[in-house]
């Protein structure tokens, strides 16, 4: 019987420890804060670097349209 208690007095130490850090996750708002100093200026600084199509230089012709075919 002594053992099962040191286990559940463990596992709710652990348990408030976690449940502890997850708040101050919660209240201090630190996932969002890691997204936006970290993840996105990452992100930024490689889409903006792709390589892309410029679309103003696409020729427009307002009389061609392109040909749809279904076959059904």
């Amino acid at each position: 019987m002594n053992k099962i208690c040191k286990f559940f007095v463990k596992l709710l130490g652990i348990l408030f420890v976690v449940n502890a850090a997850l708040f101050a996750v919660f209240f201090f708002d630190l996932d969002g804060k890691l997204l936006f100093n970290v993840v996105e200026p990452f992100l930024k600084k490689h889409y903006d670097n792709m390589e892309r199509k410029d679309t103003l230089k696409a020729p427009y012709e307002i009389d061609k349209f392109p040909k749809y075919d279904f076959n059904s």
